[in-house]
């Protein structure tokens, strides 16, 4: 009797390791091999670049190695507009890029253009982590982008080599390169200063042959980019937060198994988490670095931001205008509610 229900103690046994066993080989079956580029135009420890590697570390953990992000730095594969139409044809796959390379064709992306609508890091994580947030990535599907949601960069102050911005008045007449994006460049323009329209990648080589005086970046990128070798001067206008949209191709969405989607995204909400956090801690250390290498930093008055505040409004107002109207009431009231 004993010998009989040791042997079915055993057949169970095994009969149950089995579908153990084969349960967990289909669900492994679940995360196949894949090689992943993602491109960005900013160095690695930038802001962008910080975020790009962490999600790169996450996919491969979470994958057990299967799936490799492999991470293209300074505008190495192409500048963000070449970038983004290659994520839309399925020839790359990812890359993280600032809502100003997305407006252009999805026009809910325009609000995150607008200067002065944020005064802080929590009220960008705020409106961007709920409802509004939700309506900029629903809208990328069809434009053959899927959106994984959103990293931090810090806030855009302006750089030049002539003289510090004290006041409004001391940007006229500055010839400061601009995004190639109308919102933009009216601010610009809006401000005194001349709007160059430029990428990314021609930058540096514009300012040290002084074919522009200025720019505008946030403080890490200033310093990652060594801008401060070709810049004397930083003032923080603080004028537009840099926020970074994490997206993927539709094309290897679809790919995707359940599993390998959820993977995809639980690596880009923790490599956002992660990076919000460095990115504040990195504008520290970068103003910090700045100064020490003699670059002058100034902060403008209350009074002077609130100066820019009022030239800027006609241009908020006109890019507002062409917010889809749901769109622009929702936005605005989180915007309005994440600063109380």
């Amino acid at each position: 009797m004993m010998t009989v229900r040791r042997t079915i103690k055993t057949t169970i046994c095994g009969a149950l390791l089995t579908l153990i066993s084969f349960l967990s080989s289909a669900h492994a079956a679940e995360i196949k091999e894949r090689s992943i580029k993602l491109p960005i135009v900013t160095t690695l420890d930038a802001p962008l670049g910080i975020g790009a590697k962490k999600f790169s570390e996450l996919v491969e953990q979470k994958s057990s190695g299967k799936i490799k992000v492999r991470v293209f730095p300074d505008s190495s594969l192409g500048g963000e507009a070449q970038v983004i139409s290659a994520l839309q044809g399925g020839t790359i796959e990812a890359t993280i890029v600032l809502p100003a390379i997305l407006s252009g064709m999805i026009k809910e992306f325009i609000a995150l253009d607008l200067p002065y609508v944020f005064d802080n890091e929590h009220q960008v994580a705020t409106v961007l982590d709920g409802p509004a947030g939700k309506r900029f990535l629903e809208r990328l599907p069809e434009k053959n982008l899927i959106g994984l949601g959103f990293m931090g960069g810090g806030f855009r102050s302006y750089t030049n080599s002539k003289r510090p911005i004290t006041k409004v008045e001391d940007l006229s007449g500055l010839k400061l390169r601009s995004f190639q994006n109308p919102v933009f460049i009216d601010f610009t323009n809006a401000l005194g200063a001349n709007a160059v329209p430029l990428a990314f990648s021609e930058l540096f080589t514009a300012l040290e042959t002084k074919a522009i005086d200025g720019q505008e970046n946030q403080i890490a990128q200033v310093d990652s980019s060594k801008f401060d070798e070709v810049q004397k001067y930083l003032s923080e206008t603080r004028h537009v937060y840099a926020s970074q949209v994490t997206v993927v191709s539709k094309k290897l969405w679809d790919q995707l198994s359940e599993d390998e989607r959820k993977l995809f995204q639980d690596a880009a909400n923790e490599a956002a988490a992660y990076q919000r956090q460095a990115a504040i801690e990195a504008e520290a250390r970068s103003r910090n670095a700045l100064k020490a290498r003699g670059m002058q930093i100034n902060v403008l008055s209350e009074a002077e931001m609130l100066r820019m505040r009022e030239k800027v409004k006609p241009v908020v107002d006109k890019h507002a205008a062409q917010l889809p109207a749901d769109f622009r009431e929702l936005f605005f009231s989180e915007v309005a509610k994440a600063r109380k």
